[in-house]
């Protein structure tokens, strides 16, 4: 809703601050820290809602569902990874509030259903995983999230018949994204980051690790064909929104990476770990089985939570 028309100068410095309050969790594998003017992308979307005097509204693909991998998470419902993550993402919404009165909210949109036959994740899984996300930012009093997924797009058609209706309309053809990982770094790090993530989610594979790789490089197209699908999807339906992402991006691209957890890897999130709570009282994510060996299991509400380093 449209509040106040802001004047431009004092438009550019809020949504400048904005954006600097977002970088300082800029998920990205530069090696150095740019300026906020190198972003232009993300001032000019900024700026459209600071000048209207409105919400500024951001979506973040991902919360998709819990790794397949025993040994790299507790279970397959959500934990204290997710409850931190969206306690941070809710917090930096409050952060923005104080320079811009009208605030900001996050559309987390689970991606699960759009690619869980590639990554061996059951539909039933990926329900009660988002579920329970929505019941834990109702708990947590996180009034400026809120979740949106495929069925808030194609109501309760059976999944595989979504898959089809998203892969088809929406995802980038074989051949144009094979050309793109040849010739883009950015993208060849992401398939490549994928194809690990596909191997370690394999844990009960019967054949060769050679055969393993394979599959799983021909899977990662696919699972890329499929988010790239998903965020056309997205746009389509906020296209006015801050585009942020769960995956490293580089200075000045359309998609704004941001680290909701510490965790000693940039691609690690929480539903491809557990998370600990170390003996100073701060958090970090790593393995399942990494964190056993250093804390005791928590539970909360009789389920797996955490692990607390004494």
């Amino acid at each position: 809703m449209q509040m106040t028309t802001v004047p431009d100068a004092l438009t550019t410095s809020i949504s400048t601050s904005i954006l600097n309050l977002l970088l300082r969790h800029h998920r990205t594998t530069d090696p150095t820290p740019a300026p906020a003017m190198a972003f232009p992308h993300q001032l000019r979307h900024i700026s459209a809602f600071v000048r209207e005097g409105a919400p500024v509204v951001f979506t973040l693909p991902g919360f998709p569902c819990k790794s397949p991998n025993p040994a790299k998470v507790l279970g397959h419902l959500p934990d204290q990874g997710e409850r931190l993550s969206l306690t941070f993402l809710d917090n930096l919404c409050t952060d923005i509030q104080r320079l811009h009165p009208p605030g900001a909210r996050v559309i987390i949109c689970s991606d699960g259903h759009i690619f869980g036959d590639f990554i061996g994740v059951p539909d039933d899984h990926i329900d009660a995983y988002t579920d329970e996300l929505r019941t834990q930012i109702g708990q947590l009093g996180l009034k400026r999230l809120c979740v949106f997924d495929l069925r808030d797009v194609l109501g309760n058609l059976p999944h595989p018949e979504k898959r089809s209706h998203v892969h088809d309309r929406y995802a980038p053809t074989l051949d144009d994204l094979r050309a793109e990982i040849h010739a883009d770094d950015t993208t060849l790090s992401l398939y490549r980051g994928i194809t690990r993530f596909l191997v370690e989610d394999t844990p009960h594979w019967s054949g060769s690790r050679t055969a393993l790789q394979r599959a799983c490089r021909w899977r990662a197209y696919g699972v890329i064909q499929r988010s790239r699908a998903w965020g056309n999807l997205i746009a389509e339906h906020h296209p006015n929104a801050v585009r942020l992402s769960i995956h490293p991006q580089p200075v000045g691209a359309a998609k704004l990476g941001i680290r909701l957890l510490d965790a000693p890897d940039a691609w690690t999130t929480p539903w491809h770990s557990a998370a600990l709570r170390r003996a100073d009282g701060t958090w970090t994510l790593m393995p399942r089985e990494k964190a056993a060996g250093l804390g005791r299991l928590v539970h909360l509400d009789g389920k797996p939570s955490h692990f607390q380093q004494d």
